[in-house]
């Protein structure tokens, strides 16, 4: 698989706002021309930067280690069930800690699956919700899930989220101690359910939106943040939002790792920075374990 260092940084400032949003897939292309260069088009590079989850899968689906299973809980507005997906190591204590892992912005795709087996095989009950469930689920392509995604109720999603780590929370298999990592959207989510959850024991965004400062005196449970250097869209709210968090005497730790893109944690696209992953991930386990004990 590619890196980030075989891409000009533009082209990936242009991948990122095409995976948010901010531009079509044709627009994409246009704009990419200019770096199709030696025979490579422009919807080569974007399928070069597109995710393959095959190749970075970590952790087998059926890993005899681990018990996996797809199940659902109640939407909070009467509208019917969500689904996710629930993992835990086989051989564990009765009951345990549990982490709630929130997907980026293309719903429970293969990637996130497969981080939900990681943070499981750490002691951890682990559950990732797929925000897209009330439109059919993940679809199985990254463009497919976010023409979904634009589809969502943002306020019944928020709520479903809180739903989910209330419902995970208040398992007779859990012991009540409960964190929720998340990934760009989803770092945004962990910030919100910070400000939502008075009992919520951490909260690790990677790389996501922060939340309103004016929430920030509702934030009762430590905060570990990553963020990419190269990421001037998400960074752009940080300032304010740790100025908040001092003023607010909320417990944080915030890491800025140099040289790395938006989504660096991600092994499945070229983004993704091995070294600055591995650090981030193991602070974020430590944080866990010290946390939730």
């Amino acid at each position: 698989m590619k890196t980030a260092n075989d891409f000009d940084p533009e082209l990936l400032i242009l991948f990122d706002a095409y995976v948010h949003g901010a531009i079509d897939r044709r627009r994409f292309l246009d704009r990419a021309g200019k770096f199709a260069v030696g025979g490579v088009t422009a919807a080569m590079l974007l399928d070069s930067l597109n995710p393959r989850f095959a190749e970075a899968q970590q952790i087998p689906k059926d890993d005899e280690r681990l018990k996996a299973e797809y199940v659902e809980y109640p939407s909070p507005d009467g509208s019917g069930k969500m689904r996710g997906y629930l993992v835990r190591p086989v051989k564990a204590p009765e009951k345990l800690p549990s982490v709630l892992v929130v997907h980026e912005n293309r719903g429970l795709n293969p990637h996130i699956e497969d981080v939900a087996r990681r943070m499981a095989l750490e002691g951890f009950m682990a559950f990732a919700p797929d925000a897209l469930f009330p439109v059919g689920g993940y679809p199985g392509t990254e463009d497919e899930a976010r023409a979904l995604f634009s589809k969502l109720d943002q306020a019944k999603t928020r709520e479903d989220f809180v739903a989910a780590a209330n419902w995970l929370k208040s398992r007779p298999d859990a012991t009540g101690k409960i964190g929720v990592v998340g990934f760009c959207y989803g770092g945004s989510i962990s910030n919100m359910l910070a400000t939502r959850l008075p009992d919520l024991g951490a909260a690790v965004p990677f790389y996501g939106g922060q939340a309103p400062v004016e929430d920030v005196p509702k934030i009762k449970a430590p905060l570990m943040l990553h963020y990419a250097s190269e990421d001037q869209r998400v960074n752009a709210g940080w300032p304010a939002y740790e100025e908040a968090l001092k003023a607010n005497k909320v417990t944080y730790q915030a890491f800025i790792y140099e040289g790395t893109q938006h989504g660096f944690h991600n092994d499945t696209t070229p983004r993704y920075n091995k070294d600055a992953a591995a650090v981030a991930w193991k602070r974020t386990i430590d944080f866990f374990k010290e946390k939730l004990a």
